[in-house]
């Protein structure tokens, strides 16, 4: 069920949308270079690009990124290179290309890395609920397993499935073969060293995917340690545990160097993203605390209205922070995590020999946990993405909490609470209630993700002119999260630019209903009522706008064109004299404000506005044609003629400009 689940959820992200094709696709891209005999992707670098004096500055390179897909890529030397992961490209994309001669879909392959680490979870469970709790009835280990599929952060994961979830989700399914072969050189001794080769190899090829698991190492040691406490011999266990590690580590270490002449460089640097990466650090200590904060104390926000689950409340970043992107407090929403305390009761009452063997395997897990959630919490971003690198562990680490506890509770049991039916019956009820509402959480913020998901890619389809295929993902998006004002506000935008402005004005209503301080949709509702001739109720929206942010200089601009179409032209130069304070360069603004004081005769301060105008937006039509005016109106003829031809070429259907340039010509 959860694998049919995980299936169905798997949505695509916002970039493999955009792509014609799974060829196209950033992984698909990798193996095409790969197969092609290079390191680099087999994709062409945009010449404006690498002529650029600055690449990696986004003020500048921004145009080339969602243009030509190349958002996150990294360039180096005129060539393109991922800087994620390598392995699901080894492991899974070009094996899949080579067999089926096609392509797979970042979403799908995020669906089998997560189905198949979840396999193996299940399996673990398995063999501990087998080995260790055989008193516990099979209707609380198939709940367990509910937990273990439902309740770790996957189902966010997959309802955005891009470039950026595929090695998260292969170092999910690494990660647990890792603690799957761990399991079996405790629990072997006699094949110990064969299952510690497996475990390392699983362990180098999750750094392949992640290096930021690095640290997490160390559990490869737990078997080594056991057999020294055994009192056997342990060279070749320790040889069996680091050497196909560090053969792999080496590898990729080889790999950075033939790409960017850094060995310890995997191309986070050189990415072409919507911040500065060159100069950027990616770990510190001082975000620890905002990193803690977020991921593991912020409580979501609960509406009346499906999907019922909204982000939390993020504090103030602190200096030189990436950002965030929708993260969730693990402990406030996940609470069955909590039930991890209860792991000591897995060991109560054992043999010392049993006691040691499942301490070590627990404490391997333990350790796991501990380490990827603080190498997290001193990264430069946060997202519910990089909590699937810790959640799985620390859920397993939960359900053997409830094993546990209903072993405590068993009537076997020589606890003084095994045989009070009224204890076991709340306890149960405890953990049920914590699993239903860790796994409704994960579920629901899913379909939040979804619908974010939706207005992301409707927000791509518009700027490249697909208004109708946006509009469509609007409505997918509102439809999914009814109470998504961003959506209604975009769609009402879509439907605009459709000329449909009564749905428009619909659309804006419905999201100030929402969130009446949300100041864009204010200003964008009174938009479409001037474009309906609605002056009055336009310049009450653009006032309210104006109360909600002061300093913004559209709606300023914007209240004056609706002024002085109500002839209160006064009040419309005010208006634009606080437009052009806040935003000197506003072309436009300079323009309107030429034509009001041209009107009040006021021409020499008209002609200094027009060709303030013209100076800031050279390609502005109306603009020349407006200047031409008045320096007709000032008797320099010859300066008009100019300005009409101006207007004229930039615009030839522009009859008006093409009128005042005959007339003046035939005076001539």
């Amino acid at each position: 069920m959860v694998v049919g689940i995980y299936a169905y959820m798997a949505h695509s992200g916002l970039m493999e949308s955009l792509s014609p094709s799974a060829a196209d696709t950033y992984y698909n891209l990798q193996v095409r270079g790969f197969r092609a005999g290079q390191l680099s992707l087999k994709k062409d670098v945009p010449p404006g690009l690498a002529r650029l004096p600055d690449p990696y500055d986004p003020s500048v390179n921004g145009v080339y990124q969602f243009a030509y897909q190349m958002h996150d890529l990294s360039y180096y030397k005129g060539r393109l290179y991922l800087y994620f992961g390598v392995t699901p490209a080894l492991l899974l994309f070009w094996p899949y290309a080579v067999v089926t001669g096609e392509y797979l879909f970042h979403r799908q392959a995020v669906a089998i890395f997560c189905a198949v680490g979840f396999l193996v979870s299940v399996g673990l469970l398995r063999a501990l609920w087998r080995r260790y709790f055989a008193e516990v009835r099979v209707g609380v280990v198939a709940a367990c397993v509910l937990g273990l599929g439902l309740a770790t952060g996957v189902p966010v994961l997959l309802a955005r499935c891009d470039v950026y979830e595929v090695p998260i989700s292969c170092g999910y399914m690494l990660t647990m073969l890792v603690l799957g072969a761990i399991w079996c050189a405790l629990e072997e001794p006699r094949k110990r060293s064969g299952w510690l080769v497996v475990a390392s190899v699983a362990y180098g090829l999750a750094l392949g995917a992640r290096p930021s698991l690095l640290f997490g190492g160390v559990i490869l040691l737990v078997p080594v340690v056991q057999a020294w406490r055994e009192r056997r011999r342990v060279w070749t266990l320790l040889v069996a545990a680091v050497g196909p590690v560090v053969l792999i580590g080496l590898g990729l270490l080889l790999y950075n160097a033939l790409r960017f002449e850094n060995p310890f460089e995997f191309g986070w640097h050189y990415q072409l993203a919507s911040g500065r990466q060159v100069t950027g650090e990616f770990f510190n200590g001082h975000w620890f605390w905002f990193n803690f904060r977020v991921s593991f104390l912020g409580p979501a926000h609960w509406s009346a209205h499906f999907p019922f689950v909204h982000g939390i409340t993020v504090p103030p970043l602190p200096a030189g922070y990436g950002g965030v992107e929708r993260p969730f407090g693990v402990l406030t929403n996940i609470p069955l995590v909590w039930l991890a305390l209860a792991v000591p009761l897995a060991w109560r009452g054992r043999s010392a020999e049993t006691r040691s063997i499942l301490c070590g395997f627990l404490a391997a897990v333990a350790l796991c946990f501990v380490v990827w959630a603080l190498t997290i919490c001193f990264h430069s971003g946060a997202t519910i993405r990089y909590e699937v690198e810790f959640l799985p562990t620390l859920l397993l680490l939960a359900v053997v909490g409830i094993l546990g506890l209903e072993r405590a509770m068993a009537p076997t049991s020589e606890s003084g609470l095994a045989n009070r039916r009224l204890w076991r019956r709340l306890v149960r009820w405890g953990w049920s209630l914590l699993l239903g509402f860790s796994v409704a959480f994960n579920l629901l913020a899913g379909v939040d993700r979804y619908a974010e998901t939706d207005n992301d890619l409707g927000i791509a389809l518009e700027e490249t002119g697909r208004a109708r295929e946006a509009i469509a993902q609007y409505e997918q998006a509102a439809l999914l999260k009814p109470d998504y004002a961003d959506a209604h506000n975009n769609l009402g935008v879509a439907l605009e630019k459709m000329g449909r402005p009564q749905e428009a004005i619909a659309q804006y209503e419905r999201a100030l209903q929402i969130r009446p301080d949300y100041v864009e949709a204010r200003y964008n509702l009174g938009v479409a009522l001037a474009k309906a001739g609605k002056l009055p109720q336009a310049i009450e929206s653009y006032e309210q706008a104006l109360q909600l942010k002061p300093d913004y200089a559209e709606a300023q601009n914007n209240l004056g064109n609706a002024l002085v179409a109500l002839g209160r032209v006064p009040e419309a130069i005010g208006h634009w004299e606080r437009a052009l304070q806040l935003r000197p360069d506003f072309a436009e603004t300079h323009n309107n404000l030429g034509s009001a004081l041209l009107g009040l005769g006021r021409v020499p301060e008209a002609i200094e506005q027009y060709e303030q105008a013209v100076r800031l937006k050279p390609d502005y039509a109306k603009a020349h044609y407006n200047l031409g005016l008045a320096l007709e109106k000032a008797g320099r003829v010859t300066e008009a003629i100019e300005q009409y031809e101006q207007a004229v070429q930039l615009k030839p259907d522009f009859t008006e400009a093409q009128n005042r340039l005959a007339r003046l010509r035939a005076v001539q």
